[in-house]
């Protein structure tokens, strides 16, 4: 057993060395991880290929139309100005608030269509015309921002890291984590919120920063607030309605009906017809551009994906359930586990998404040892490995210079003002998960 471990730990090894150091893509390194762990492990070249076909498939079978839909909702909304649109809605509802809560908030909101990349992108220009405005030092915005578009991206579905995780731990109840991820999230961008607001009142306001371009007299027509809201809330919505589903006797009219429409997948392609009618002129050519771009979007985030359920797949047929059973403190650790690998491999290789999926790949065979293999358990797992995987956001990592770049933010002004923000929600991340798994164990 000593050995397989020592196999696994060279193959978590290569996975930060090649996606790291050498910069190869994730999809080489973890397929490249996955036939070595099988070569260590002494598998027959055979049985390692099979179950890496059978990994991979098994991961595209139950989450690749969700990452597909969910990209593809990302774009429409993008296109369409209906980030825009929910991010100026939040401003005027929340217009009592110190203005860092409020950049949060949108961040919140905006980053669970859409990537923090893309979504910092576009939001950033909205960033400097509010610090310009109110003469806001533009660090803390810019930090209120990064960290509210963060917590979002590791911990709701439908991002593509907390999806890989549920099926990689096989979780069925796709709503419960979205309702506890969006709980956290929340108690996450109000950390992050606060830092911001902290570094407002500290650093002074510098006109230069916040020079931006004189903007195209034309305007664009953007969707209303409740449009643009409606591609995120109708699917979460009918998911929700699918839970209370089992309440309801199998004879009930319409039940078979609302189980369609009530699963993950239809209730995220549904979402994806209201992000088409999110524009009402050149509709056709903007439906097929959003799909277009959300495929190319969707393909290399599905190979990752696939590649992390092939290594996971291969992992399994070490019996680390009968090793971790010979430790008597594994339990204790319990949650902490999945938030020391996630936390290693994000601040070595730097992709929060490749953290998650590699890191839920191999703690799965020890969720019964750790207390969490039951669906609450599962969804506790995601939590804490979301979290961990937030922990830090640094120059490895590719959010971290379109921060820098977007913001006109210095490298070194960048590591104490965006690093040290990951690190705070992290911390807290953890604390909040360990204080909620607690109260849950024991209820």
């Amino acid at each position: 057993m000593i050995f397989s471990l020592f196999c696994i730990a060279i193959t978590i090894v290569w996975i930060v060395l090649g996606t790291s150091l050498a910069k190869f893509h994730p999809f080489l390194v973890l397929f490249s991880a996955a036939l070595l762990l099988a070569l260590l492990l002494g598998l027959p070249p055979l049985e390692s290929l099979s179950l890496v076909q059978i990994g991979f498939g098994k991961i595209i079978e139950r989450i690749g139309l969700l990452i597909l839909f969910g990209t593809i909702i990302g774009v429409a909304m993008e296109q369409s100005g209906a980030t825009l649109s929910i991010a100026q809605g939040i401003l005027k509802k929340l217009d009592r608030l110190p203005l860092p809560y409020a950049i949060s908030s949108i961040g919140y909101l905006v980053s669970i269509p859409v990537f923090c990349d893309a979504a910092f992108v576009i939001l950033s220009h909205l960033n400097k015309t509010l610090s310009q405005q109110t003469k806001t030092p533009l660090v803390g915005l810019t930090v209120a921002l990064s960290t509210g578009l963060f917590a979002p991206h590791v911990l709701v579905p439908p991002t593509p890291g907390p999806l890989a995780a549920a099926a990689n731990l096989e979780l069925e109840n796709l709503f419960l984590l979205i309702a506890i991820g969006a709980s956290i999230a929340f108690i996450l961008i109000l950390v992050g919120g606060a830092y911001g607001h902290y570094l407002t009142q500290k650093k002074d306001y510098d006109p230069i920063l916040t020079e931006t371009k004189k903007s195209n007299p034309k305007t664009v027509k953007i969707p209303s607030f409740f449009k643009a809201l409606l591609p995120i809330l109708v699917p979460i919505l009918l998911m929700c309605i699918g839970t209370l589903l089992k309440f309801l006797p199998p004879d009930f009219l319409g039940v078979t009906f609302l189980s369609f429409i009530t699963k993950p997948t239809s209730a995220l392609g549904i979402g994806m017809l209201f992000a088409f009618g999110l524009v009402r002129s050149k509709r056709k050519i903007f439906l097929n551009n959003s799909i277009k771009k959300g495929i190319e979007q969707a393909a290399p985030i599905l190979i990752i994906t696939g590649m992390g359920g092939a290594l996971g797949n291969i992992i399994q047929t070490i019996p680390l359930k009968t090793y971790a059973e010979s430790i008597a403190s594994m339990e204790s650790l319990g949650i902490l586990i999945p938030f020391l690998i996630a936390a290693l491999l994000k601040s070595a290789q730097g992709s929060s998404t490749v953290a998650i999926i590699t890191t839920s790949s191999l703690i799965f065979p020890l969720l019964p040892i750790l207390g969490l293999d039951s669906e609450m358990g599962k969804v506790w797992a995601i939590m804490a490995l979301g979290v961990g995987s937030m922990t830090v956001s640094h120059a490895n990592d590719s959010y971290f210079w379109i921060v820098t770049q977007m913001s006109g933010m210095d490298v070194k002004t960048a590591y104490k003002t965006h690093t040290i923000g990951t690190l705070i929600q992290g911390g807290v991340g953890l604390i909040v998960v360990w204080l909620c798994h607690w109260i849950w164990s024991i209820a």
